[in-house]
């Protein structure tokens, strides 16, 4: 068997496992396994020495990316509608299949993803080590870039009797080399005490003011579950996020968390702490020993 049918075979065993950890529930597995397989197509969509497949077949690859991310975010969207279902997944399974020959129609109106690469949960820390220097080198070069799609932050629940919804305002975060930071987010998850997820995840649009040592958002986060809803141990996580030009893919920096018994009106600042995020708060490790932070402002909404 050629390379590249054994390549094929192995993202079809991919594809198969997440679908079926998808049909049997068990959401967070789905979601790491398709976006693994995300990631090794949309890899091969890049490579740029590859005369494995034809730039039909790539397109179709990139396409297929796009619908396992968009599954993915229809997992984490426990509240929403699901926009991309498991039946529709497994129309994908045949042209993951049937790669090399397919010559069909795609069954989805669907843009393969842009060109910055998805990372699966935890794969980053592999593939790079802490060098703060490639921001820099890269922050003059910005404009060859795609700016970021706007952020994906919801609008607040609607209230109910005797329940609490909470606002988070993000104001500012403290980092060493704040200047440096191209294209920088924040990643708003509300997770249990075993790091699963009790929401959608959001994104902050990129912030474009700097100073000194800040990054400022000034950005108003609705937390999509009444407080009374939120399980013991429940945290809420912000990860801050960055564009790293020589990798070519968005990267974690740090980030912090805020537990059930610091949800109360007004200013709150927390400490940051080292990637990869720890959602489990098992092995916590701070950024820095300077006095810089991530500050806040809670808003707590109550329908008497």
């Amino acid at each position: 068997m050629s390379d590249v049918n054994k390549t094929v075979q192995k993202w079809h065993a991919s594809f198969r496992k997440g679908t079926d950890f998808d049909s049997w529930g068990q959401l967070v597995e789905a979601i790491d396994e398709y976006q693994i397989l995300a990631r090794q197509l949309q890899k091969e969509v890049q490579s740029t020495n590859s005369s494995d497949f034809t730039e039909e077949q790539k397109k179709n690859l990139g396409k297929i990316a796009t619908c396992l991310e968009m599954r993915s975010a229809s997992l984490q969207c426990t509240q929403s509608k699901e926009e991309f279902k498991l039946e529709d997944m497994k129309k994908l399974e045949l042209i993951i299949m049937n790669i090399l020959t397919y010559n069909k129609e795609f069954p989805f109106d669907v843009q393969p993803v842009p060109l910055r690469k998805i990372l699966a949960p935890g794969e980053e820390e592999n593939l790079e080590l802490e060098v703060e220097d490639d921001a820099a080198a890269g922050a003059g070069s910005t404009e060859a870039f795609p700016p970021r799609a706007p952020g994906t932050l919801l609008p607040r629940l609607p209230s109910e009797p005797g329940m609490t919804l909470l606002t988070v305002r993000i104001e500012k975060i403290g980092l060493k080399d704040a200047g440096q930071c191209i294209d920088p987010y924040m990643s708003i998850s509300v997770k249990d005490m075993n790091g699963v997820d009790l929401n959608p995840m959001q994104d902050t649009p990129v912030a474009t003011r700097k100073e000194d040592t800040y990054i400022h958002f000034n950005v108003d986060v609705e937390i999509q579950r009444h407080i009374e809803k939120l399980p013991k141990g429940a945290a809420i996580f912000f990860e801050f996020k960055h564009y790293k030009p020589k990798k070519r893919f968005t990267s974690t920096k740090c980030f912090a968390f805020m537990e059930m018994d610091e949800i109360k009106s007004g200013p709150i600042v927390i400490e940051l702490y080292k990637k990869p995020t720890d959602f489990k708060r098992k092995k916590l490790q701070l950024l820095t020993k300077k006095p810089l932070y991530l500050h806040l402002d809670q808003t707590l909404h109550k329908d008497s």
